[in-house]
């Protein structure tokens, strides 16, 4: 297929590699070196997409990462599609596969577009905010259609086959964009030794001396750029980055810089010594200093219909010119306010393509390039602008007339000149995003017409970014701001000159922001400021007619510089429409807040490595094998894989959970069984103020516990709150080991750092977590002395080694901490050894408990033998809203303790005093073949109709072998005033339990068997 703008020489494309792709569903070619912008454009395909809100016809505007309309949707399978890729911004490959983000049923003939047409003076700002609203009922209406005419992509539904990574780096000095200011600066602190890291956003660094007409050191400035990439390249101190976007500055010089690693080589990327490469890449740069070389935006003129397709910005039409080779039309007209937009005239001229006039906002403009263009014939007309575009899916006019820009008028009789293409320029615009992601306000500048960078220490900006619009400016900027971040290193550099470029004499710019129409702003055509989000001049000149003076407030009112867009191209325009309808001055109105990212950023490349099995890894215990080699079935608690039950083959068949569970329980009540409890979290606390510490975040008393002692202990948020329990052992006058649960192990070790961090970092303490240090064995039951003895030389008499207490021996010859505690209510000892002995800790324990039939038992039973103890689990019988008062554990509270433990004063408010407060109690269903189930409701009379009165809910509910019974735990609205009280279970069919409140201790509630 003839590319139809493609010129026969020129551009840095490779015309000797011909790829082929496809664009909504048409296959087109390109060449090597083409975006898929330019390749469009090469081919004359004028519409791209359809705008957000009124669906209306757009074409390519840009020609880098400030493109608001050649959103795309990549890929040719479901799994590689990649949502808003900017076409100018996406290198072409053979085979690439894009469609439009926007139009249905096509972006040709879009239905949509109707609605835009008929409905866009009814879709004024905040129209959403005001609609929609009512009837409550239709919302799920309103919003299926909402999000169908969103139009910025959607999201793959399959797998990504890519890899992404991170990788952390150091530098001295950081320089974002390789532009010509940041070649030299890059230049200067390489030879001067500095560690270097220079980034850029293009395929290909350069910046805009890929494309200019300027010569340094009487050479085309492209091969200047050439040696210097090439010296760069060679110095190890220097990493060089392109196709790298500079995407968030944080605190203390860390940027993140997103590498689009393999995007340009095809969906499928070739191995590398069998490796297939990743798709993208995040560094994490901690630099010593940066220099932001980030250049600026051009500004489009605001007129009416000026996002008809064949709008352009005057700087990307000399980039495709003069870059790709493409001359995306072939009559332009070029409207500007200042002298450097005046190439893309000369370009198109030199091209061969007809420059039907240049229409300048100023009078008698006199500049270098001015005066090039009348040399060459062209026509300009001075002191007039482009009022109106002409032409539905292209241009094909352009409504001229004279202005007057500082009183905002038409002045003079429109003329009507035939074009396909209009080109435009209202000045420059530094790039400030990444400085104003530290917080620092830009300030205005009167001289450039622009906001320029408010900078934090250590942060320097240069050429562009900061004004100097000059090639030569900015060269010695470069340098200059170089020298001062290497000095702020310490480091000395020797004088770099740059190379020479000739000055070019251009007039002063004029401020013009929006084209006055002989029409008010509210009744002319559409004058578009935020092309992506179709936001309009009449937009915010509505909005702040309604109120809205803030320019965040009209920026979140109208949706102005949302999106992936980030007001790139309209913010400024926007800002000065605002001023000038409030009356102020640009500077008093202020600028928006730009946030991370400047451009999108995949969630692969976000994500990196931290997917799958490393976002959530899964944990095992030092005896994971064993439980899997003996059949257990595990649960997940937090990380943990955890033993569930432990089935066998009873008569050839598998026992069921119920029928394991029941084996189990009875076996612990009975003989002896022991229990995988190494995933209890165990934090090591330290310090001579450990005791203390320990008084503030737990309810009970800890000063008197004496060495070899354990104590249980209560730990509420700062509401009053349980928020975990566990075992807390003194090993040493100021040293503890704390157990918390297991799914609450994390959570608890960090409430412990705030709060000695924040609160309280007088007290000498110290917490070191070494849960995965130590390997727990549980072993318990009636037997369980008998077995233990067998194999330690700790003396295990009871009257040597009581209930709460902790001795250091040997267990099967290997160093052990062993405690007698218990969360079954019988005789137990936990034994606690270095995790790489644990195995033959465990197998010598089954060895010897062959006699004693020693059972492994998991998590499900665990929970049915600590709830007919009565014994809570934290998270599970309390859900954020029950106290230690709530749960009858008076006991251990020290009221009395001299220091407000955290959550002391919360006890004391009227609401946790309440009497009908939910209780913890027991519940025994009168049938006790029913076994409840948790989260159940709890009610007085099952026939009440429909809302019914709740008392509370079943938070614990197991079948007990040992009871022979069902039965369960539960809170209860003045629970413990209701003991023999009959309430009942409604169950979602109609039937209802019932069941009789009794104590939550089912077995032994004296306590004797823990004691024998």
């Amino acid at each position: 297929m003839s590319q139809v703008n493609r010129l026969r020489q020129g551009g840095r494309i490779d015309r000797a590699r011909t790829l082929s792709f496809t664009f909504n569903g048409k296959r087109y070619q390109g060449h090597a070196g083409d975006t898929l912008a330019s390749a469009l454009l090469a081919n004359g395909v004028d519409l791209v997409n359809r705008s957000f809100k009124y669906s209306r016809p757009r074409g390519i505007v840009a020609a880098g990462a400030e493109e608001p309309n050649a959103l795309v949707q990549l890929g040719s399978t479901e799994a590689a599609q990649v949502p808003n890729v900017r076409a100018t911004q996406q290198a072409l490959f053979e085979g690439l596969t894009a469609q439009s983000t926007n139009g249905w049923p096509n972006v040709q003939r879009d239905v949509m577009s109707l609605v835009g047409k008929l409905g866009g003076r009814f879709m004024p700002p905040g129209f959403y905010y005001k609609t929609f609203m009512a009837p409550a009922s239709m919302w799920m209406t309103y919003e299926k259609y909402i999000r169908k005419g969103a139009g910025l992509g959607r999201s793959p539904m399959e797998n990504d086959p890519d890899s992404y990574d991170h990788l952390n780096q150091h530098c001295d000095l950081l320089v974002v964009g390789a532009g010509p200011t940041g070649l030299v600066a890059a230049l200067t602190a390489a030879r001067a030794g500095a560690r270097v890291i220079l980034c850029d956003e293009q395929e290909e660094m350069g910046g805009s001396l890929l494309d200019s007409r300027e010569l340094l050191d009487d050479r085309p400035a492209a091969q200047w750029a050439e040696q210097v990439i090439g010296e760069l390249a060679e110095n190890d101190n220097v990493t060089l980055l392109p196709r790298t976007t500079a995407n968030g500055y944080h605190d203390h010089h860390f940027v993140t810089l997103h590498e689009r690693r393999t995007e340009h080589l095809g969906e499928t990327a070739p191995t590398i010594d069998g490796v297939r490469p990743t798709r993208s890449r995040m560094h994490r740069v901690r630099a010593g200093q940066v220099l932001l070389a980030t250049g600026a935006h051009e500004r489009p003129l605001v007129y009416g219909n000026n996002d008809v397709p064949g709008n352009l910005v005057a700087g990307a039409v000399s980039t495709y010119i003069r870059r790709y080779g493409v001359v995306p039309g072939n009559k332009l007209v070029l409207s500007v306010s200042n002298d450097h937009a005046y190439r893309a005239a000369l370009d198109w001229d030199e091209a061969g393509r007809e420059v039907v006039a240049i229409v300048d906002a100023r009078r008698n403009p006199d500049g270098e390039l001015v005066e090039q263009a009348r040399a060459r014939g062209i026509r300009i007309i001075e002191g007039a602008a482009v009022l109106e575009a002409k032409g539905d899916k292209r241009v094909s006019g352009a409504r001229v007339a004279t202005i007057d820009a500082a009183a905002f008028k038409v002045t003079g009789q429109a003329e009507l000149l035939e074009c396909d293409t209009i080109a435009s320029s209202g000045g420059y615009s530094p790039v400030i995003h990444l400085a104003s992601h530290t917080g620092a306000r830009p300030t205005w500048d009167d001289e450039i017409l622009g906001f320029v960078p408010s900078l934090v220490k250590g942060v320097h900006a240069a050429g562009s970014a900061r004004g100097v619009h000059d090639l030569a400016g900015g060269l010695a900027d470069g340098a200059a701001k170089a020298s001062e971040a290497l000095a702020a290193l310490g480091k000395s550099a020797s004088a770099i000159e740059p190379p020479r470029a000739d000055a070019i004499r251009e007039g002063q710019a004029c401020a013009l922001y929006q084209v006055p129409h002989e029409k008010p702003t509210l009744r002319a055509p559409k004058q578009f400021v935020d092309m992506q989000n179709d936001v309009t001049a009449a937009a915010i000149e509505l909005a702040t007619r309604e109120g809205f003076e803030s320019i965040e407030h009209v920026k979140r009112y109208t949706a102005m510089g949302f999106g992936t867009d980030q007001g790139k191209l309209g913010n400024i325009n926007g800002m000065a429409i605002a001023a000038r309808c409030l009356g102020k001055s640009i500077p008093e109105v202020g600028t928006t807040v730009f946030r991370p990212n400047y451009t999108p950023v995949t969630f692969g490349a976000i994500v990196g490595r931290h997917c799958r099995e490393l976002f959530d890894p899964e944990r095992y215990t030092a005896l994971h094998q064993w439980h899997v080699e003996n059949g257990a079935e595990f649960e997940d608690v937090g990380q943990w894989k955890r033993p569930w039950y432990f089935p066998r083959k009873v008569n050839g068949k598998l026992e069921t959970m119920d029928e394991a569970v029941a084996r189990e329980s009875l076996a612990v009540r009975t003989g002896v069984g022991i229990l995988d409890a190494s995933t209890l979290g165990k934090i090591d606390i330290q310090g001579p103020d450990a005791r203390e510490f320990l008084g503030r975040v737990y309810t009970n008393k800890w000063a008197k516990l004496a060495p070899g002692r354990v104590r249980y202990g209560l730990m509420c948020k700062d509401d009053g709150m349980l928020m975990d329990d566990g075992t807390t052992s003194c090993l040493g006058e100021n040293h503890f080991l704390m157990t918390t649960t297991t799914g609450g192990a994390a959570g608890v070790m960090e409430w412990l750092e705030l709060w000695h961090q924040t609160e309280w970092p007088e007290l000498q303490v110290y917490f070191t977590s070494v849960t995965d240090h130590w390997a727990t064995m549980t072993v318990t039951g009636p037997d369980a002395r008998k077995l233990l003895s067998e194999i330690t030389d700790i003396d295990l008499d009871k009257e040597q080694f009581k209930f709460m207490d902790w001795r250091n021996g040997k267990v099967a010859d290997v160093p052990a901490r062993v405690f007698r505690i218990s969360f079954t209510g019988e005789l137990a000892y936990e034994i606690n050894v270095q995790a790489n002995y644990a195995m033959h800790v465990w197998k010598t324990l089954f060895e010897h408990g062959k006699k004693y039939d020693l059972t492994p038992y998991g998590t499900e039973t665990m929970h049915v033998l600590r709830a007919e103890k009565g014994l809570i689990i934290a998270g599970q019988d309390t859900d954020g809203s029950v106290t230690p008062e709530d749960l009858g554990m008076f006991w251990a509270i020290g009221y009395d303790k001299p220091f407000s433990w955290i959550g002391k004063r919360a006890l004391t408010r009227p609401d946790t005093a309440r009497k009908d407060r939910k209780q913890f109690v027991g519940l025994k269903p009168v049938d006790p073949k029913v076994v409840l189930e948790e989260g159940a409701h709890i009610v007085v009379d099952k026939d009440q109709p429909i809302p019914m009165d709740m008392l509370g809910h079943v938070t614990s509910s197991y079948y007990s072998p040992n009871l022979e019974s069902g039965f369960a735990l539960a809170v209860i609205k003045g629970g413990r005033d209701r003991m023999g009280e009959k309430l009942y279970v409604p169950m979602p069919g109609g039937q209802a339990h019932e069941v009789e409140v009794v104590s939550p201790v089912f077995i032994d509630p004296k306590g004797e068997r823990q004691h024998v």
